[in-house]
């Protein structure tokens, strides 16, 4: 007992997610030149199976398919078999989630792909059951018509798959067309705005009926758009659609009330049931917005929700030597003693167990009222449960509770003849006893792999969330994790990124044989992280680091004759195509993201050309903008930001002066997204004087912290009090 039957190659590799599948009876392949030779040396069919360690549904196709030894015997006959985990490797992962989306018209993961030796693709889809089930044929009558089709029809399979992919190359292509220029910023950002309106659900906010995905990037969309239309109707409408949207978010279950944090999505319109798996990049990118949300509103709600987040992150996904780890299971046991693991078990309650654990009478309250009654009432729990069965086909869910705000802390005061202030206390006691109880269950998984790419978002969300809050405490988070990528996920003597790392033995950081080398999504995320940071710390260390870094981004990614950058560097004989991503979604695509990272650069820097790639950049995506921003809200963002110039807020002054910071806090204070901060303090030797010449003509005014307002390095009058620098950012 305890001795797994079967080992594979997959045991030696250092991702979770591949090594979930180490022990299963299949003959699995890391994704590799020997997996390659195996195939064309014995003419075999490549069975390519695409998944994350944090995936609901690949666990239940490892379950049900890749754990049988009947279907693995069939797998290893017939195929040669290559697992994928795509948060390593989402160079591979897009060229045949691209194949599988334009063949089924639908896309996902597991991802489940057959190849020919030449690893061109001919047949794809997602989760496949075992057998066949109701009308749609199971996964091992699958790979028994292809073995079959395979003996008898390889000439046309062939052809097939050439044709495809000759199809792919060209409807993938995303380059400029004819002369090339930026499209209207007006045009696209009034369209972006006219698309996420129609598809606004003004009960429950978001943008969708169900499921529903936070999706920061909306949200970032209608903050800059109501930044640049504050006085109109429809800026307005932007602002409350944003505010409400994450105020729902916050009260639903989508958000985790007792362990913090956000779930992945929810499966409902109300944001009630989510699934529940936690991702890092949705950590990073919410708290930066709620940090927004409170900089526009002064509502300390929003700033109490990215303090939560961060308190998750900073406990329960960081690892000791600063890194990020990348996700939390949607899976667990619900007791120790379970053998099957169940979804959201970590998260739900039952009414009675919370009774039990909440027995206490409420002073002051109506008569007979216990903890227990407070917080049920409050969080809408049931005796039978409160999860629609329509949300819960697999009955993992029957009888318990997600908690959800159901009410204002005013109305539930009310119910119970409390003072507000006295019902926050009560609540947040309750809450602290739940997560005490709740720590005594089986935890979910932990994918302790380290992303460049999402601890850049991660090290965003604690660099904004420090400035706008002026919590000193998460911007040394930041830096701490800022210089573990510098010390894990940088190579020094190349100047290039590693895309991962993992937790190894006693906690130790340990890297691949062959380290993966990052792709664009890791360069754009690290260098916003880097300017945000600057931003937050003013240590111009990595002011100098996210520079070198956009100038290895220029050289391994940009396309010189389309314009825009390839997700992928060139060179790579496996990957059939190099691709550009043109779909803002649960992250942001890494074109949207880096026109705003030139536009910042090329004011760090003086460098000129910056700004002309950020246009080449607008102008490639020109046609897609101009029709469908809402697939792109933040490159749509990038061209309002494009057009309106980046103004720069020079701070003259010493850093350890109270004037100095009292200037530094009323710029951090306010939300203008089109703004970038520095600091001239004076150091004519420093990076920053020796980049941009003309700091060196700015003085204080009568030895003041003195402000000047810069747009193409040419400078307002100074100022030297905050009111009045105020009064210049909030037009």
């Amino acid at each position: 007992p305890g001795i797994p039957r079967h080992t594979n190659r997959l045991i030696n590799e250092k991702s979770p997610y591949l090594l979930q599948h180490a022990h299963n009876p299949v003959d699995w392949y890391p994704w590799g030149q020997e997996a390659f030779d195996k195939a064309k040396r014995e003419n075999k069919v490549i069975f390519l199976s695409v998944g994350y360690s944090t995936c609901h549904w690949c666990h239940v196709m490892e379950e049900e398919s890749f754990k049988s030894k009947e279907i693995g015997e069939i797998m290893n006959k017939h195929f040669v078999c290559i697992k994928v985990d795509r948060e390593e490797r989402p160079d591979v992962d897009k060229v045949y989630m691209t194949f599988v989306q334009a063949t089924s018209g639908g896309g996902g993961w597991p991802m489940s792909v057959w190849l020919t030796p030449d690893l061109k693709p001919f047949a794809g889809g997602t989760y496949f059951p075992p057998e066949d089930r109701f009308h749609r044929a199971g996964f091992r009558t699958v790979l028994l018509r292809i073995a079959e089709q395979w003996e008898e029809n390889k000439d046309a399979l062939l052809e097939s798959s050439h044709r495809i992919l000759e199809a792919l190359r060209q409807t993938s292509e995303i380059h400029v067309q004819g002369q090339g220029s930026p499209p209207p910023s007006k045009v696209v950002m009034d369209t972006c705005f006219q698309q996420l309106s129609r598809s606004y659900d003004e009960d429950y906010g978001g943008f969708s009926q169900a499921p529903k995905f936070p999706t920061p990037v909306n949200l970032n969309f209608l903050f800059t758009y109501w930044a640049l239309h504050r006085t109109t109707p429809e800026g307005a409408r932007a602002l409350q659609m944003a505010l409400h949207t994450l105020k729902m978010m916050a009260h639903g279950g989508i958000h985790d009330h007792i362990g913090q944090g956000f779930h992945r999505y929810s499966t409902d319109q109300h944001w009630h049931v989510p699934h529940f798996e936690k991702m890092l990049y949705d950590q990073g990118q919410l708290a930066a917005v709620y940090s927004r949300a409170f900089q526009i509103s002064g509502d300390e709600f929003f700033a109490n929700v990215a303090c939560d987040i961060l308190l998750y992150v900073s406990r329960d996904l960081s690892d000791q030597a600063g890194g990020f780890y990348s996700a939390e299971d949607a899976d667990s046991c619900p007791t120790t003693t379970s053998e099957e693991k169940r979804e959201g078990a970590f998260c739900v309650w039952e009414a009675k167990e919370l009774q039990a654990l909440l027995p206490d009478p409420v002073e002051g309250a109506t008569e007979g009222t216990t903890l227990g009654d407070v917080f049920m009432h409050h969080y809408g729990v049931k005796e039978n449960g409160n999860v629609d069965p329509m949300q819960d086909p697999h009955e993992e869910l029957k009888g318990k509770n997600v908690l959800i705000a159901q009410c204002s802390l005013e109305l539930t005061a009310a119910r119970f003849g409390l003072e507000p202030g006295r019902l926050d206390a009560l609540l947040q006691e309750c809450r602290h006893r739940l997560c005490t109880a709740r720590a005594q269950r089986p935890r979910p998984h932990l994918d302790s792999k380290m992303l460049a790419a999402w601890n850049g978002l991660m090290i965003s969300g604690f660099a904004q969330a420090g400035a706008a809050l002026a919590k000193q405490g998460y911007v040394h988070r930041a830096a701490q994790a800022a210089a573990f990528l510098r010390t894990h996920l940088f190579d020094p003597d190349s100047g290039r990124l590693l895309r991962s790392c993992y937790r190894g033995k006693d906690n130790s950081v340990e890297q691949s044989a062959v380290p993966i080398q990052g792709f664009l999504e890791d360069y754009v995320f690290v260098i916003q992280a880097l300017f945000d940071l600057y931003e937050a710390s003013l240590e111009q260390d990595w002011l100098e680091w996210a520079l070198h870094l956009q100038h290895m981004q220029d050289k391994l990614f940009w396309d010189p004759k389309g314009f825009a950058y390839f997700s992928s560097e060139a060179g790579d004989p496996s990957l059939l195509l190099r691709l550009k991503g043109d779909q803002d979604g649960a992250e942001p695509t890494a074109n949207s993201v880096t026109v705003t990272n030139l536009l910042r650069a090329a004011c760090y820097s003086g460098h000129m050309d910056w700004v002309e790639k950020a246009g080449q950049i607008l102008a490639a995506f020109s046609e897609r903008l101009q029709k469908i921003p809402i697939a792109l809200p933040e490159m749509a963002r990038a061209t309002g930001i494009f057009h309106h110039t980046l103004k720069q807020v020079v701070i003259c002054g010493d850093p350890q002066g109270e004037d100095t910071k009292e200037m530094l806090h009323c710029v951090r204070s306010i939300f203008s997204p089109n703004k970038v901060l520095m600091l001239a303090d004076g150091d004519s030797a420093g990076f920053l004087y020796r980049q941009l010449p003309f700091l060196a003509s700015l003085e204080r005014k009568d030895g003041k912290a003195t402000a000047y307002l810069c747009s193409n390095f040419t400078c307002s009058l100074p100022v030297t009090s905050a009111q009045e620098l105020r009064g210049m950012l909030s037009p």
